[in-house]
């Protein structure tokens, strides 16, 4: 099996990389070639020592030229523009998210209509496509049933891109699954572009003894899950059946519901008063409003048919970063304690 990860040099990427490389399998198939699409190489010495991976470095939309010269049989595709640059270019977030999903789903389609492999195809989607609209406010929990109605390019771009991979699968191009993803908290590395960041950067720096600022109020509930979680969540999205994955539209991975006030109460219970005293807050309305007009609160039912469930609490999810990135970690405290 050839397996393409696009975005396979970030943080998501490589750990998807990673846990299909020890696995070693994918729907039964043993992964023959693990080829990782990025602007840049991937670091992890666990990646560029394997020989299973093949590392293509440029623009995606530059690239598939040479990635579809070979079938692939799955294909995860994580690259995006992230919400804030979106915002910040527009024509950034256009090509970076519609123009290059689309030539990548025709890569596909082309393979297909020649008569290779019908490719599995795994679409990256966010939470971000939901949004209160004056005309459909957003409901208290969001369901796999609730109309979308992003507030955000970003938001918009993924929702395009879920009825594409719908389309595609319905007229038998790829067999393709939207999986929409929770803020994923606590990432390691430097900020992005997202405006979701701080909610990793208000653990990871203070946990490094770095300050860090929070853009907005304690009492804001956000929608998150680990890093081990989004990745179960991705793995049994591409395991499924078409069966069991239930129809072409999306589905929400689970969700863990915390204020940034609980978050904050986690770091200090993991790292101390010395770490919490680190965090600032500094309001931002631009970041408040993205941010604040996302879904908190979902109903997991139908992840949960696939055996996924959400992350205990914010606590776990936070000794879960210092078990995983202990050199990241300058805080004797949680050090000690994890």
């Amino acid at each position: 099996m050839k397996v393409l990860i696009t975005g396979g040099a970030g943080f998501l990427g490589a750990r998807l990389a990673r846990e299909l490389l020890q696995r070693g399998r994918l729907r039964g198939q043993r992964i023959e070639r693990l080829v990782l699409a990025d602007l840049a190489e991937a670091r992890d010495p666990a990646l560029r020592e394997d020989a299973r991976v093949q590392m293509q470095v440029g623009d995606l939309l530059g690239q598939l030229p040479v990635l579809a010269a070979e079938p692939f049989d799955a294909v995860f595709h994580l690259a995006s523009a992230v919400s804030a640059e979106c915002e910040a270019d527009f024509d950034l977030g256009l090509r970076s998210n519609l123009d290059a999903t689309r030539a990548l789903l025709d890569a596909c389609r082309v393979q297909s209509s020649r008569g290779g492999p019908v490719p599995l195809f795994v679409f990256s989607s966010s939470v971000a496509v939901y949004g209160s609209d004056p005309a459909l406010p957003l409901p208290a929990v969001v369901d796999d049933r609730t109309l979308p109605t992003p507030q955000s390019s970003y938001g918009i771009h993924k929702f395009i891109c879920e009825q594409l991979v719908a389309d595609y699968t319905r007229k038998g191009y790829i067999d393709g699954r939207a999986a929409r993803l929770m803020t994923v908290s606590v990432r390691p590395g430097r900020p992005n572009g997202a405006a979701s960041s701080f909610l990793s950067g208000i653990v990871r720096e203070p946990l490094a003894g770095q300050h860090a600022v929070c853009p907005v109020a304690p009492d804001t509930a956000v929608a998150l899950a680990s890093p081990a979680t989004t990745m179960a969540g991705l793995i049994a999205v591409a395991e499924a059946s078409r069966e069991a994955f239930g129809g072409r539209t999306a589905l929400n991975l689970p969700a863990l519901t915390v204020t940034v006030q609980q978050m904050l109460d986690a770091l200090r219970e993991v790292g101390g008063e010395e770490a919490r005293r680190l965090v600032r807050f500094e309001p931002d309305a631009a970041i408040a409003r993205i941010v604040g007009g996302w879904p908190s609160r979902f109903d997991n039912a139908r992840a949960s048919s696939l055996g996924l469930t959400p992350d205990r609490d914010f606590y776990s999810v936070v000794r879960q970063y210092v078990r995983d990135h202990r050199e990241a970690v300058r805080n004797a405290q949680a050090l000690s304690s994890c």
